[in-house]
């Protein structure tokens, strides 16, 4: 079996928050990219969850081949966490540095899955800590004309049939069905494994296969539909009001009585 692992790096969204929080998170003159030269950045917490889903098949006896797959520029720290964690292979497409969006993301993975010998499994991460909008995975399903299954908290291959475990507000809901399938994986998986100082030395020597975009896809492909225009720290206004009264059921009717002219009760 063949499993990709699509990942993607991103701002440490704890850094972030206390960048915001502290005021401190500033945007350049575009209006667009944040000043964020002191945020580290790592691997998106929900792939490095597909990526242990990957490994935990393995661990379960699957005869497979983990392949680690992102794109950007300067991805060799990402790559090769994912290699120490126990990826056969990693590969990291660069775009150039243009500015793309989740159609052209699925468009470049797929157009990579596909060169490469296709794949039975595609594991990615429910949506990236970035933006929120776990569109790409099912973008990538489209692509390869393959069945997916979201939000997955257990995955199992037994015998040629795949089981997925999905985590749904209203309880597990257990699905199976055959390869090839795109997976995303939830945080309902579990906490991910850290690799060994051995595992991280092996790594290091370690070399991503680099690819451009320029040459999975045609040029109209790899321009976007959804272009940013602008990033923004919303100002955030508070108000609080005190309330005085003789005994708690005092401050208790007040507050009431607020609710009730709020229309919030």
């Amino acid at each position: 079996m063949r499993i990709v692992v699509c990942v993607k790096e991103v701002l440490d969204p704890n850094a972030v928050n206390n960048y915001v929080l502290a005021g401190n998170l500033k945007f350049a003159a575009d209006g667009k990219t944040p000043e964020v030269a002191a945020v580290p950045r790592l691997i998106n917490g929900f792939d490095e969850q597909a990526m242990e889903a990957a490994l935990r098949l393995r661990d379960a006896g699957v005869d497979c081949k983990i392949v680690a797959v992102s794109i950007g520029q300067d991805l060799k720290d990402l790559l090769k966490h994912c290699a120490a964690l126990g990826a056969d292979e990693i590969v990291s497409i660069d775009a150039g540095g243009a500015e793309i969006d989740g159609q052209v993301i699925a468009n470049l993975l797929a157009a990579y899955i596909k060169s490469s010998g296709g794949a039975d499994l595609v594991l990615c991460g429910r949506q990236a800590s970035d933006d929120d909008q776990g569109v790409v995975p099912i973008l990538i399903a489209e692509q390869l004309g393959m069945a997916v299954a979201p939000l997955a908290r257990a995955v199992e291959y037994n015998g040629g049939v795949l089981k997925v475990t999905r985590a749904t507000p209203d309880g597990d809901e257990v699905v199976e069905g055959k390869t090839p399938a795109v997976i995303t994986v939830s945080n309902e998986l579990g906490t991910p494994r850290f690799p060994s100082a051995k595992a991280k030395m092996a790594a290091r020597k370690m070399a991503p296969t680099e690819l451009a975009a320029s040459a999975l896809l045609p040029a109209d492909q790899l321009q976007p539909a959804v272009v940013l225009t602008r990033q923004f720290v919303p100002e955030v206004q508070g108000n609080c009001e005190f309330l005085s009264g003789a005994s708690p059921a005092e401050l208790a009717q007040q507050l009431l009585q607020k609710l009730r002219n709020d229309r919030v009760i």
